[in-house]
């Protein structure tokens, strides 16, 4: 039986990519920073396929004998914060220290296959393309831009660092999948900042939104994803954004105001010379002040011919987290 080591276990992806690999009869090393994500797993799939280890991004201490067994890596662990953090480098450092460590962790220890959660944050914030073109994979964030948040230089930096490790080590066989903004249905309560976006539609939380558009995807796509490529030679050595389609923030909002039209849900759209002057005192528009008159589409059209799946669409991964919640409300 294939052995997966999955970094950053009980992550709202990665708890979809370990049912994943159960349900496709692969034996799953859990890696989770602490024992209490460890049983938040551990209640998931009861009886399963599945050890744990304990590492953290920024410790050796550990890895070796992670690796131990294991045929392939899935590194999904990176730093994803609600809010911009004051320095850069809270996110930047474990999020590029991390996967230097982890694939080199794998390298010496004779694992060659690797497939990397990275992010369209990664590709959409290209500075040598015209601002309003869709991206493609070819496409790179230029993490020193103005405009490029914490996070976006992170998924940026550590994706970078991750092929040119690749580059160094030519026998390794790396796979990045670059999902968009991820919605679909959690599997538990613990799904953090993935969801947060649609947390605040529902509550009414903003009175109106930024010009702004979002690529779109469903969190079980991108379990599909990763795990599809493991045994796909086509996907060696390819990036794979994922998306379903771009919407227009207010668009994603009114989806949901169709369908919840008791709830005080928002779908005005802010002007552009406001969204600046609130950036500074609302740190959820000002995560967005530098992607207005930007188009943020990425073109996600490889992933499925190549891994064998159709999309769900944006509308139905926006719904189906939306249900989830007002079921489960905090």
């Amino acid at each position: 039986m294939t052995t997966v080591l999955v970094t950053g276990a009980s992550g709202f992806i990665a708890k979809h990519i370990v049912r994943e690999l159960l349900e496709s009869n692969y034996s799953v090393k859990a890696a989770v920073r602490s024992g209490t994500r460890q049983a938040q797993v551990e209640a998931l799939f009861p009886g399963a396929a599945l050890s744990f280890v304990s590492l953290d991004l920024l410790s050796d201490k550990g890895w070796a004998e992670a690796m131990a067994g294991v045929d392939v890596l899935l590194h999904t662990a990176s730093p994803f914060p609600v809010d911009e953090p004051k320095d850069p480098q809270e996110l930047i450092r474990p999020a590029v220290e991390g996967t230097r460590r982890a694939l080199a962790a794998a390298q010496a220890a004779g694992v060659r296959r690797v497939i990397l959660t990275s992010s369209c944050a990664a590709i959409y914030k290209d500075s040598t393309k015209p601002r309003m073109d869709v991206s493609t994979l070819a496409n790179w964030t230029d993490p020193t831009h103005p405009d490029t948040t914490a996070y976006e230089a992170s998924k940026t930096l550590a994706e970078r660092a991750a092929w040119q490790f690749v580059a160094e080590h030519p026998e390794m066989q790396l796979t990045t999948i670059n999902p968009g903004a991820v919605f679909g249905p959690p599997m538990d309560e613990h799904y953090a900042t993935s969801l947060a976006y649609v947390e605040r539609f529902l509550g009414g939380v903003d009175p109106a939104y930024p010009k702004s558009n979002l690529p779109i995807v469903d969190v079980r796509d991108v379990a599909r994803m990763h795990v599809a490529a493991i045994d796909a030679p086509v996907a060696i050595g390819k990036r794979y954004p994922a998306n379903a389609g771009a919407m227009m923030i207010a668009e994603a909002s009114t989806v949901l105001k169709n369908v919840y039209p008791e709830r005080r849900i928002t779908t005005r759209q802010l002007p552009n010379w406001l969204v600046k002057v609130v950036a500074p005192f609302n740190p959820a528009v000002r995560a967005l002040a530098g992607s207005i008159q930007r188009n943020l589409d990425v073109d996600g059209s490889d992933a499925p011919r190549d891994l064998g799946f159709t999309y769900i669409s944006s509308t139905d991964a926006i719904l189906a987290a939306a249900e989830y919640l007002v079921a489960n409300e905090r």
